[in-house]
């Protein structure tokens, strides 16, 4: 989900953007299809051997192999039910997301190598998605509200994130292997086609009241992930897209005129590639299959910068809001090249070729692998080096990044935010910040844990990972802050100079306490090689604690802690007035979603200032401790 500044609209409305405005007259599908050399998506066929048979996929072909004489993974009805019973919704998503991943690996090795063993494979993979009951995921199913049933109800197919990724593997499947599906299982494609109209065009056209077509203002990632799916799958799949794209390029103008200038994302780096990334490969295929050529939104250039603005080093990456600091590496990095290219940002797509040697993953979708695997321009790239901007601000969602030095992640980085209570995908941590110390976080925002059904519903911030309590930010007059819009910083600005950037605001009126004003001051200092928080309140008296979330070793001493942190990265002295009362609670990690990313445990440290009106935070790397080694196993 994504910043937007939209405003209600009525269902009938026809909204016209900047991309309705590059199309003019239309979208000339039908014309274009009368071409020789057209082509609904933009991947060769499986009969282009110049392409599929120079593919480097060995480690998917071995993947592959490992499955022939396996069962298929099957999701069950009682896994689906699960999501109404006790909130459980991985054990269905993991066996409908390894089914679909087992058929991407298939498909694969059925174009690189054409053997009618793999062509099988990829039928018999294809057949089962077929018969499988809904391709959407049992959380986002509205059943239950509309027919009081806990499992999907066919004749009443909803269009969600799953339904539109099961649609469009298929689409990109049929474009690449439609010859050989054609010979070898004569209607498969007729049954792919039939179930592309029951659960996705049908749906589409008849309701228009999904929210995620925006049409109350809120434009957020599930808006280009359906419509870069629902576009492919037209394209490949119906025989007069024409309305069904016009819509599509509707819905896609509402969220790319919601970006922000600056191209910041709300919900933060990790849902960047399901977003932003998505809109800007759903624009690349409708390039492909009208002739668009020159679009052109400012937005877009910048939100091909957000990927590279949120990187701190290696594998570490800012995680705000439901992210994770070390996100999978199984990135679609070669759209991320691709987009970069096209608008010209030499950064952007450094950063994306930086991670040229990674291994292409299934977990990306066919469609996405398809295109990582026969793109030249991509395998052509070399290995560079990500840039790391020295300053990164971002006003749109207020956020500043600040390192040492431009270009490398060695030192100190500090990310401080302001914003509300209500982005997507949000976390009530209004005026939270982080550090890193050679691009690993030390003070931390925990991430996101795995996903249930209380998530995204009313039960939210009973969730500690979505609350200011296990953020870096202050108890204050007793209170933790609240969730809403309303609950947001005042007073922000941002300074950025060779000598020192920082980010100060008023934070008070994240919280539920009238006339409170907290003033937090939060400095990453290039001369003296240190971050400086600096609170001031107007609560003096009332209660109030500092809370610091710290991933590795924590020892407190008088006045300060040293920590060790995760990776081997230089530890850090953080200091203190000495005459606040410091404990630690230890918060053991049982979610292996966090504990991929922190290992056994996160420790908040919490500074008692209930006598003051004001106080002060440092943290230094321990250059001393680093150059010796004393110390470093200390506990």
């Amino acid at each position: 989900m994504t910043q937007h500044d939209a405003t209600a609209e009525p269902a009938t409305t026809r909204f016209r953007g900047a991309l309705a405005a590059a199309l003019g007259g239309g979208v000339s599908v039908a014309r274009l299809r009368a071409l020789p050399s057209w082509a609904p998506l933009p991947v060769p066929t499986a009969e282009d051997r110049s392409s599929w048979s120079r593919v480097d996929a060995a480690a998917l072909l071995t993947r592959a192999e490992a499955d022939l004489g396996a069962p298929w993974p099957q999701p069950l009805a009682s896994q689906a039910a699960r999501v109404h019973r006790d909130g459980d919704r991985s054990t269905w998503e993991g066996e409908a997301f390894a089914r679909q991943h087992r058929l991407s690996r298939a498909a694969v090795a059925a174009a690189v190598t054409l053997e009618e063993r793999w062509i099988d494979e990829v039928v018999d993979g294809i057949q089962l998605l077929c018969e499988q009951s809904s391709w959407c995921w049992p959380a986002h199913d509205d059943a239950l509200e509309r027919h009081g049933s806990v499992l999907a109800v066919v004749t009443d197919p909803y269009l969600d994130l799953g339904a539109g990724e099961a649609a469009g593997q298929l689409a990109w499947i049929d474009r690449v292997l439609g010859a050989q599906l054609e010979t070898r299982a004569p209607g498969i494609r007729t049954r792919i086609r039939h179930e592309a109209q029951t659960r996705v065009f049908t749906p589409f056209l008849a309701r228009r009241d999904w929210h995620w077509l925006g049409l109350d203002g809120d434009v957020h990632n599930w808006n280009p992930w359906i419509h870069s799916n629902v576009l492919a799958t037209a394209l490949q799949l119906h025989e007069d897209p024409a309305e069904i794209v016009a819509l599509v390029v509707e819905g896609l103008d509402r969220y790319i005129t919601a970006l922000p200038d600056d191209g910041a994302i709300d919900e933060g780096y990790a849902y960047w590639w399901n977003g932003a990334c998505r809109a800007l490969e759903a624009l690349d295929v409708l390039a492909a299959a009208t002739g668009l050529d020159g679009f052109d939104v400012p937005a877009l250039r910048e939100t091909v910068a957000f990927p590279h603005r949120c990187h701190l080093g290696g594998d570490w990456y800012v995680n705000l809001a439901d992210g994770q600091a070390r996100p999978p590496a199984a990135q679609p990095w070669h759209a991320l090249h691709r987009a970069a290219r096209r608008l010209g940002d030499a950064d952007a797509a450094a950063h994306a070729s930086a991670h040229r040697d990674r291994a292409p993953s299934e977990e990306a979708g066919f469609g996405r692998l398809a295109r990582e695997l026969t793109d030249p321009e991509w395998a052509a790239a070399s290995v560079t080096r990500s840039p790391l901007p020295r300053d990164v601000w971002l006003p749109s969602t207020e956020v500043l990044l600040s390192r040492t030095a431009a270009g490398s992640a060695s030192g100190l980085t500090l990310v401080v935010k302001g914003g509300h209570n209500a982005e997507h995908h949000n976390h009530n941590d209004v005026g939270s910040f982080l550090v890193a110390s050679d691009g690993v976080p030390v003070i931390v925002d925990a991430g996101r844990p795995t996903y249930t059904k209380a998530t995204f519903g009313p039960g939210r911030y009973d969730i500690w990972t979505m609350q200011s309590a296990w953020h870096s930010v202050p108890v204050a007059a007793g209170r933790d802050q609240s969730p809403g819009r309303a609950f947001a910083a005042s007073d922000v600005s941002a300074t950025v100079s060779d000598a020192a950037s920082a980010l100060s605001l008023d934070i008070g009126g994240a919280y539920d306490v009238p006339g409170l004003s907290w003033r937090r001051t939060a400095r990453l200092d290039r001369d003296a090689g240190l971050v400086r928080i600096e609170d001031s309140w107007s609560a003096a008296g009332d209660p109030a604690m500092l809370h610091l979330v710290v991933a590795g070793e924590v020892a407190l001493r008088d006045g300060g802690a040293r920590i060790v942190p995760l990776d081997g990265a230089s530890p850090v002295l953080v200091r203190w007035p000495a005459e606040l009362t410091a404990r630690m609670t230890v918060r053991e990690l049982d979610d292996p979603m966090l504990s991929a990313v922190w290992g056994e445990r996160l420790t908040r440290i919490e500074l008692d200032a209930s006598a003051r009106d004001a106080a002060w935070i440092t943290v230094e790397r321990d250059i001393e401790a680093r150059a010796t080694g004393d110390g470093e196993d200390e506990e």
